[in-house]
Parts: structure tokens; C-alpha cells; sequence
């Protein structure tokens, strides 16, 4: 597509490993290597599929991962004795140390939004006694490793090219903003699976996760799930009003 991507806000490697983790339901303390590896790879595929400009950050972490694996796989040293250490503890320690940053990080971002919505007056009795005439749909903002395994989900059930194909339809960036935005005009919400199933090449499918990409990166949607790793929906960003600057590809 010859279209760089480059993200101003992205997840690093330590926050793709703690999504696999909490994906698969992992214990941190006792990581299986080589599931979390093979995994990772697939993620560190999609991005090089996609030219993020992040990939390079994440071949770190991916070294390390395979020094570790291949380090499980020897025999135990019997001169190490009893208390040989783990060759997986180093990155143990750094995920736990890691993610209680994310938690005391994520803490101090909640309490900053709810003392936005704090005022000197007009305080609403009835939200003080827990009255509350329409309860309000409560939904998370879904990650970039969430958007990646979607695309992959994506592709995998995208039917390959039939061989009679004799015309070649071109997908651009802009053209699928667009397409997105006038959706989105039509219906408050869409699905991401139903947006890459209307879709009918490999090619057409990650030029619209692309398109997906830049209208979030301009503010002009959000992406949301309703819990982490379940569908992700697309809805119009109401805060930004201004219309979209669509880049050049």
C-alpha cells in the first residue's frame, strides 16, 4: 500500500506480553515460553505486515523471548544445584514491576476524569443516593493489540483469490476513510468484524484496519469493547466535530 503507519500513542513490548498473559488466563509466576513466544511472533508478523513504525522496540523483547525459550530447553545444569535460578525470573520481575505501574498509572487517569466531572454546585441528589433514571452503557477503549488480533481474525476467514480473477480492484487509504465515515453516518455504531466481512480480499481487509488506525489517530472515532478481548465496535468520536483531514497515501 505503500502507506507508513506512525502511532502517536502505542502499547510497548512489556503491555503486548501482559495482554497475552491475561488473554490466555496465565499465571505471571509461571509463564509457558514457548506458547507466549509463538504468539508474540504472530503479533510481531502483523506489524511488519502493517510497517508499523514500533516494530523495532518489540525485536527486542522477541530476542529475549527465544534466549529465554532456548534456555528452557537445555538440561539443568547439575552443578547448579537446587536453587538454579529461573531463566524466566528476570522477565517475571520486569512484568510485575511493570504492571503495577500500569495499575498506579491507570488509577491516578480515573480519579483525574472523575474529578472532571466534579462541580462547586447543582449537585445531582439523586446520583448521591444512587438513583439513576437511565443507566448508561459502560464500555472500555479497546487496545492496539486488540485491533491487531482482530485483523488476524479477520484474515484468517478471508476466501483466497479465485483463479478467473482477471481485473485487480485498487483499495486506497482514503477511499476506505471515507467509506468509514459515511457508515458511520448510517449507523451510530459498527462492528469491526462486520466492517473487515464486507471486505473481500486480504488486501481490502488490512487497507480498512488501516483506515481504522488513522481516524482514531485523528480523534475521529473510538474504538470500544463492551469487556477486554470481546468484539470491538466503532463509533463516531462526538468530542471532535471538526472534519477530517484525510493524509495522503
Amino acid at each position: 500500500m505503500n502507506y507508513k503507519i506512525h502511532l502517536d500513542k502505542f502499547e510497548g513490548p512489556l503491555d503486548l506480553l501482559l495482554y497475552l498473559i491475561k488473554k490466555n488466563d496465565i499465571d505471571i509466576k509461571d509463564i509457558p515460553i514457548a506458547i507466549i513466544t509463538d504468539q508474540y511472533m504472530e503479533y510481531i508478523k502483523m506489524m511488519k505486515l502493517l510497517d508499523l513504525d514500533v516494530v523495532g522496540d518489540f525485536l527486542v523483547m522477541a530476542a529475549t523471548l527465544m534466549q529465554i525459550k532456548s534456555r528452557m530447553l537445555l538440561p539443568p545444569d547439575p552443578l547448579a544445584g537446587p536453587e538454579a535460578v529461573d531463566p524466566r525470573q528476570e522477565l517475571v520481575d520486569r512484568l510485575k514491576e511493570y504492571e503495577q505501574f500500569k495499575l498506579i498509572a491507570e488509577g491516578l487517569k480515573s480519579k483525574e476524569m472523575s474529578r472532571q466531572d466534579l462541580f462547586g454546585r447543582l449537585v445531582d441528589e439523586d446520583a448521591l443516593n444512587g438513583i439513576k433514571e437511565d443507566a448508561q452503557e459502560v464500555m472500555i477503549e479497546a487496545t492496539l493489540f486488540d485491533l491487531i488480533n482482530a485483523l488476524s481474525e479477520a484474515l484468517k476467514h478471508v476466501p483466497d483469490k479465485r483463479d478467473y480473477q482477471i481485473s485487480k480492484e485498487e483499495y486506497t487509504i482514503e477511499g476506505k476513510i471515507h467509506d468509514l465515515l459515511h457508515l458511520l453516518v448510517e449507523h451510530s455504531r459498527l462492528s469491526l468484524m462486520d466492517v473487515f466481512r464486507r471486505s473481500t480480499c486480504k488486501e481490502e481487509v488490512v487497507c480498512t484496519f488501516v483506515a481504522v488506525l488513522e481516524l482514531t489517530r485523528l480523534k475521529e472515532i473510538i474504538v470500544l469493547q463492551h469487556r477486554h478481548f470481546e468484539d470491538i465496535e466503532i463509533m463516531r468520536n462526538t468530542a471532535n466535530e471538526q472534519t477530517p483531514s484525510v493524509p495522503e497515501a
